[in-house]
């Protein structure tokens, strides 16, 4: 078992982009959340695109500041993953309830309301992303999404430089925080 210390370390380098943490998360659970995708009816390919928008759920929260992570990033990032797989699988109509095997590898339920809280949250942001409007939410698609980098962002969006477009994505993710916000405040006690 690792000692927290070391978590905390990774995330503390994830939010700065540090490479070697990055890679490190990376190594540690992208076998795990492949797993449970291909056990699930997913491809490798699959098990990329969930891996990866898990990596910029736990990037959006460790960057945000005030993310305290009470269980394993292991456990957070199965449980992220596992959502947005349910959630495609229901948009896809191919939900079929995910096999116990992978349930065994990390106790999701004592932290089942916390998540419970964070897929709340994740669901407002998507909410507050879908009200930014154009071209903010095209260009932090294709930012974070799409990992395109500002000279391709600044070419696709017709800004002068890339200096502009990190700008303009700034005042985007600004615009999104205060709809995030508000969303959050008025969607606390919606059933």
């Amino acid at each position: 078992m690792k000692p927290q210390t070391d978590e905390r370390a990774l995330l503390e380098g994830l939010a700065t982009s540090d490479k070697k943490a990055v890679e490190t998360i990376y190594k540690e659970n992208y076998n795990m959340v492949q797993s449970l995708i291909i056990n699930n009816n997913g491809s490798s390919d699959d098990a990329k695109d969930i891996f990866q928008e898990a990596m910029i759920v736990l990037y959006e929260k460790v960057r945000s500041g005030s993310f305290e992570l009470n269980c394993q990033i292991k456990t957070f990032v199965y449980s992220v993953s596992r959502r947005l797989w349910l959630k495609r699988l229901q948009q896809q109509n191919r939900y079929a309830a995910p096999g116990d095997s992978m349930e065994n590898v990390v106790a999701v339920e004592e932290d089942l309301e916390e998540h419970e809280q964070r897929n709340a949250e994740y669901e407002m942001m998507e909410k507050a992303v879908s009200n930014l409007g154009e071209p903010c939410k095209s260009l932090l698609e294709a930012y974070y999404l799409q990992k395109q980098n500002m000279q391709v962002i600044a070419a696709n969006f017709g800004y002068t430089n890339a200096d502009n477009a990190k700008n303009q994505k700034y005042k985007c993710l600004m615009r999104l925080k205060k709809i995030f916000f508000t969303h959050y405040k008025n969607g606390n006690g919606d059933g």
